[in-house]
Order: structure tokens, then C-alpha cells, then sequence
């Protein structure tokens, strides 16, 4: 199935800002229940060490996005602190999750544009569940900053076009009418829009189905850093398995090296 860039909801710059949190806490709950991302530790661990940066910076970080969980997974003793960013910024979910995290954590507020990241925020960038949302155009624009200044780059995946992605998919309107309850802060207006009104529920599947249809394959992100591969960055491409759930996580990592080479291998 080849890739289909369809309207998602939560792009759109007229989608309610209810809307908009009530999906990204949702994310942060389910990333904080099940720590999806937590087999991309190892190969995100060698990357960070490979440009010896301390500080990551989070794009299209929404309400917090996977870092509270993946964090400790890190180690105690680990250097690395977390600022969250975002275009669209989840203020109380952000503050929640930085006010929970010893420090370690704290979120810009700014409009962040993933594209043209402002040049006081130094660091590895990350991107979790978001990619997809870009067009090639821009997605490569992504990349190519990263390179220009010349700092590490992460681009991780859950979703995909494979049946057991779409088969998770189709279960959130009930993850969302069983999770919402628990969500931290629990708005009235998400109440009103899950219980009464279904729109949450409903507009999150539709999203989790166009975003399986967007999100890119491993060949698909070689192909978008083939232009990126001569200007000293190695790149990485390939999947990790979640031993949980056994749904695939698609990365992609690329880093400075300094010697040209920008072959690093794809798994």
C-alpha cells in the first residue's frame, strides 16, 4: 500500500484547541501506560552518544509526548534532560509533565516550527508520532535543518500501513472512552466532547486511521535522506520490535560524523 497524504484533524490550524489537547494527553497517557518507544533506547543511546549532546529537544512534542516514561529508561545516573516544543503548544499537559520530572524536563512555550527550529534550542531533536504529519517537502525540510546545524536528529514511529497497526487503530474510540477519566488535567470540555458529544473518540480514530495511512515506511525515509547522505551525517533506518505488543517501531536517526560518510547502515 503506498503512502496517502489525507486531511487530518489536529492539523488543521481551525481544529479547537480541546480537540487538539484532549488528543495529545491521550498520547502522553498511553505512552506513559505502555511505554511504547522503549525499544528505541538502545539505538537512540548510541546515537546521542555518538554527538555527546546533553540536552534533547523535543519538536511536535504535544502534551508531553513518550519522554516521561522513556527517561528512566536511560538510567538514573543519565546526563540527558528534555525540553518539550511544539507548534501548537499543550501548556497545562506540558507543565504537568515537567512538574513531575525532577527537572529533568521542562517544555518551551513558544510556537516551535519543526521546520526551522529557533537557534537557541541546542540539542538532539526528537520526534515522536509526528513525522507523518509532514509532506515529503517538508518532511526532508526537517531533516536538511538538522543537518544545517548540524545536530542530531530521531524520528520515531508507531504507527504504519501494516494490518496490526490498523487493527490497534481501530480499538481507540473505546481506549478513549475508557482513559479519558484518568487524563491529568481533566477538562470539562473533554468530558463533554468524549461522554455527550462523541467528537473525541470519534476524531481520534478517524486521525489514528489517516495517520497509519501517512506515516512513512523504512525504504520510504531512506529515500527522503538520499539527498542529506553527503554532508558528513550517518543515517539509520530500519524497525525495532515492541516486545509488548509486537507492533514495529519505524526510526530514523541521523547524526553529524564529521568524515563525509553518511552510510551508517539501515536494520
Amino acid at each position: 500500500m503506498r503512502r496517502l497524504h489525507l486531511f487530518e484533524l489536529g492539523d488543521q490550524s481551525w481544529c479547537p484547541q480541546a480537540f487538539r489537547d484532549a488528543t495529545t494527553d491521550l498520547l502522553e497517557l498511553c505512552f506513559r501506560t505502555w511505554n511504547y518507544y522503549a525499544p528505541i533506547v538502545p539505538r537512540l543511546t548510541t546515537a546521542i552518544e555518538k554527538t555527546e549532546d546533553r540536552e534533547i529537544v523535543d519538536l511536535c512534542s504535544g502534551g508531553g509526548g513518550p519522554w516521561p516514561s522513556l527517561l528512566p529508561e536511560f538510567g538514573e545516573q543519565s546526563p540527558l534532560t528534555v525540553v518539550l516544543t511544539d507548534k501548537y503548544p499543550n501548556a497545562a499537559g506540558t507543565r504537568r509533565v515537567e512538574e513531575a520530572s525532577d527537572g529533568r524536563i521542562r517544555s518551551d512555550l513558544r510556537s516551535v516550527d519543526a521546520m526551522e527550529v529557533p537557534p537557541d534550542l541546542r540539542g538532539f531533536r526528537t520526534m515522536f508520532t509526528s513525522f507523518h504529519h509532514f509532506r515529503p517537502e517538508a518532511a526532508r525540510a526537517i531533516l536538511a535543518d538538522a543537518v544545517r546545524n548540524r545536530v542530531g536528529i530521531g524520528v520515531f514511529e508507531f504507527t504504519g500501513r501494516g494490518p496490526l497497526r490498523f487493527a490497534a487503530v481501530a480499538l481507540t474510540p473505546f481506549v478513549v472512552l475508557y482513559a479519558v477519566p484518568f487524563l491529568r488535567p481533566l477538562r470539562w470540555r473533554t468530558l463533554l466532547f468524549t461522554y455527550l458529544i462523541p467528537i473525541i473518540p470519534l476524531g481520534v480514530f478517524f486521525d489514528g486511521v489517516v495517520s497509519c495511512l501517512r506515516t512513512y515506511s523504512p525504504a520510504e525515509l531512506d529515500e527522503l535522506v538520499e539527498p542529506l547522505r553527503a554532508n558528513g551525517y550517518a543515517w539509520e533506518v530500519g524497525e525495532a520490535r515492541n516486545g509488548t505488543s509486537r507492533v514495529p517501531i519505524t526510526y530514523l536517526l541521523g547524526y553529524p560524523t564529521g568524515n563525509g560518510d553518511g552510510r551508517a547502515g539501515q536494520a
